[in-house]
């Protein structure tokens, strides 16, 4: 019942279920000896078709799980983050007959160390910011090039922010 209510709030406001629910799967490099793996997960893909744009828009809502690692192999530091971001995205080109899409999007994570890779992050709670590249591929799989910047936004007086630019290949379920 309660998906009813969802897809009629949904389509009440212009936005219309599209493709397929996706995973991901992404290598992360960061600043220096920092790199990591992220996990990620697209439960909802809807069109926002109430704007009047030339192309539709594609808002996705992404969970994601980070692991960052930090210096050589006898001394590991590593970070844990989880994330909720939503993303818009929408085709601009095609590359090799294939669709060529931008994404952005503003999401929220959660750290589980404050301290990492000798910096003070200010707070266990950073913004999730993003824009990439995202090439389609057959059987519906996907090619993702993403910078993303994870950041407090000045909730702290510290804010060194955390920069990396990501890997992704996803592929629908």
């Amino acid at each position: 019942m309660a998906k009813i209510y969802f897809f009629l709030l949904l389509f009440s406001v212009g936005l219309s279920p599209v493709a397929a629910q996706e995973v991901s799967a992404e290598y992360l490099k960061g600043p220096g000896r920092v790199h990591g793996l992220r996990l990620a997960v697209q439960p909802i893909q809807v069109s926002i078709t109430a704007l009047k744009l030339p192309t539709d828009l594609t808002l996705t809502f992404e969970a994601s799980t980070n692991f960052w690692r930090y210096n050589q192999p006898a001394e590991y530091e590593t970070n844990f983050a989880v994330a909720l971001s939503p993303v818009i995205s929408r085709q601009f080109t095609t590359l090799g007959g294939r669709a060529l899409s931008w994404e952005f999007g503003v999401g929220v994570s959660v750290l589980n160390k404050r301290r990492f890779a000798g910096k003070d992050l200010g707070s266990y709670f950073q913004f999730e910011d993003r824009l990439g590249l995202i090439l389609d591929l057959p059987n519906n799989a996907k090619l993702k090039l993403r910078y993303m910047h994870y950041s407090n936004a000045g909730l702290s007086s510290r804010n060194p922010g955390m920069d990396f630019l990501n890997i992704a290949y996803s592929w629908p379920f």
